[in-house]
């Protein structure tokens, strides 16, 4: 058994901490908790933390653990309003072979939304709002159409609450599950999204307000496509005002994830997507198309249930 060395001093504590660390046989493992420690020491001596904050800090990291349920996720919501999510994301998912951007996947995906048909609708509670045709193609790196991808679609309504939030909304609203077709194309109906808060009532709101930060996030629809022998993309399109998209509070917009809203006039353009009849007018058509880079399609784990 080795021989460990006795602390004299405070500056004794990281090497010691390291020393007793370092027969995991887990490279890995080993690699990222020595890595931690080694940041946690430092960030102990950067900010001569004192009794009292580390005291309030292990409470503030049990109440971010308290806080989470079966509907809502306080420790994934903490991760994206750090910036931790997004930064994570983009790293795991360059765009250098020309495939969309990623983006974090936020704390209200849900693993069992429905199964669609293109051209169905996602609102399925009487849900008012301005009517949405979204529409895209699924592409390989290469340029070449994915048939069969699966575009596994979720959103707020436009008072801005998922359906998980809001009793007034039936189970699944604005989710569901399309394939593209054989030309990698798919389509849907929904309703415009609107910007909305983060969950303010708990231990991450009482963060953004001590420093003096604004809850919102710019409007968007999430985005998960898979097919296989391609990595899972987990993106979101962004659709709002140029400061809403400046500000987001969890930081996920980025340049190339910014969509545009055309407004339709025409009845016709909105029944020759695949549905017959009029939509009600307004109308606004977002399109947007995914490239997919070679890999192994892998599922999340979910935030909520």
């Amino acid at each position: 058994m080795a021989q460990h060395k006795l602390i004299v001093n405070e500056s004794d504590v990281t090497e010691v901490t390291l020393a007793a660390m370092a027969p995991t046989p887990d490279a890995r493992l080993r690699q990222i908790m020595e890595a931690f420690v080694r940041h946690a020491h430092d960030f102990v001596r950067q900010v001569d933390l004192t009794e009292e904050e580390f005291e309030y800090g292990l409470q503030f990291l049990a109440r971010i653990g308290q806080a989470n349920t079966d509907l809502h996720n306080e420790v994934t919501l903490a991760a994206d309003v750090l910036g931790i999510s997004t930064l994570v994301a983009l790293r795991n998912n360059p765009c250098s072979h020309g495939q969309t951007a990623s983006a974090l996947l936020g704390p209200f995906w849900r693993q069992h939304s429905p199964d669609c048909r293109n051209g169905d609708t996602i609102a399925r509670s009487n849900t008012p709002g301005e009517p949405l045709l979204v529409c895209g193609q699924v592409r390989n790196v290469n340029g070449r159409p994915i048939a069969g991808a699966t575009v596994d679609v979720w959103q707020a309504s436009p008072v801005g609450l998922y359906e998980n939030q809001d009793p007034e909304q039936e189970v699944m609203n604005l989710r569901g599950k399309f394939l593209s077709d054989d030309d990698g194309r798919f389509h849907f109906r929904t309703v415009r999204p609107a910007g909305y808060p983060v969950p303010t009532d708990g231990p991450i709101g009482e963060l953004l307000r001590a420093q003096n930060r604004h809850p919102y996030r710019p409007a968007h629809i999430h985005f998960m496509v898979s097919a296989p022998e391609h990595r899972t993309l987990i993106t979101q399109v962004f659709a709002d005002e140029p400061e809403a998209l400046a500000t987001d509070v969890v930081f996920g917009v980025t340049r190339p994830l910014v969509g545009c809203l055309e407004r339709r006039a025409s009845p016709k353009a909105w029944a020759s997507e695949g549905k017959d009849g009029p939509a009600p007018a307004p109308q606004c058509r977002l399109e947007y198309d995914f490239v997919l880079q070679p890999g192994v399609p892998t599922l999340p784990e979910p935030p909520i249930e």
